[in-house]
């Protein structure tokens, strides 16, 4: 349970003491309140990190072959405007929600309580930097021998930057999906299912993990069909495949270790597929 943002409504008077003062009540809601909006604040902006990258990089790659009904600028905006409500409300939905069902983001934590970081990341570094060497060999083999001919020519056209993938996908995709979506769903079980008694099952877990990674997979459709136009069946359960296997594991990741250990091991995977391509090229 996080010591940041542990739920404090569950502790209850002694019968032989009288009720808690108005005065002193406000100064332990207060505190807790605060430290939400600052956790919340604090994993926005690292979201909204990724979303700029990913904003300047990628998005002027896809609509330079169309006219847009707006200037570049404007849709730059709308797009940035979108993805920033978007980041909010999975932020905030995971604030609220995650020490309900014993979730931590310790690192992020620590950051807005003066704690440790490096402790709060010690536990989380060994399993993610080996679940991001997995991962990273795993995407650059499937990019060199299992990629389908429609994509490969895709990505003859269109350049991801590493800084966009290690940002947006390591860190916003995290928070939008795993801190946001797969906490929804645990919550919603535990809630529902478990009428909150005890820690969510692990079947409840493991159901959230695939359901999130499993949108995880389609929510990468749109974008590859924008790019290389209709999808074939075969291009289809190649992206939502491919995806939905990496989304179980840092799925795992976050379950078992934290947060962090889900961001780090999506970032560096990128940063060891991208360091091998750059050997073979």
């Amino acid at each position: 349970m996080s010591p940041l943002l542990g739920e404090f409504q569950r502790s209850k008077p002694a019968a032989n003491v009288g009720v808690m003062p108005k005065d002193a009540l406000m100064t332990t809601v207060e505190p807790i309140k605060h430290q939400r909006l600052r956790l919340g604040l604090c994993m926005w902006v690292a979201g909204m990190l990724g979303v700029v990258a990913l904003t300047v990089t990628v998005l002027p790659q896809l609509v330079a072959d169309v006219t847009p009904a707006a200037p570049l600028w404007l849709v730059l905006l709308a797009s940035t405007a979108q993805s920033a409500l978007l980041v909010a409300v999975a932020v905030w939905l995971g604030v609220v929600l995650a020490p309900k069902v014993g979730f931590r983001a310790a690192a992020f934590e620590a950051a807005v309580a003066a704690g440790s970081i490096r402790s709060a990341l010690r536990p989380q570094l060994r399993p993610s930097l080996v679940a991001g060497v997995v991962g990273g060999v795993g995407l650059f083999a499937i990019g060199g021998f299992g990629f389908p001919a429609a994509l490969a020519e895709v990505e003859q056209q269109f350049s991801v930057p590493i800084i966009a993938r290690v940002l947006y996908g390591g860190v916003t995709e995290e928070l939008l999906l795993r801190w946001g979506l797969m906490t929804v769903l645990v919550w919603l079980a535990w809630r529902f299912l478990q009428y909150r008694r005890g820690t969510p099952r692990p079947l409840y877990v493991w159901l959230a993990i695939v359901v999130s990674a499993l949108l995880f997979g389609a929510g990468h459709l749109p974008a590859a069909a924008m790019q290389a136009g209709e999808l074939t069946g075969y291009v289809v359960l190649f992206i939502v495949g491919t995806n939905t296997t990496f989304g179980v594991l840092f799925g795992y990741l976050y379950w078992r270790y934290g947060l962090e250990a889900a961001i780090i091991a999506h970032a560096f995977a990128h940063v060891v597929s991208y360091v091998l391509s750059l050997g073979v090229a």
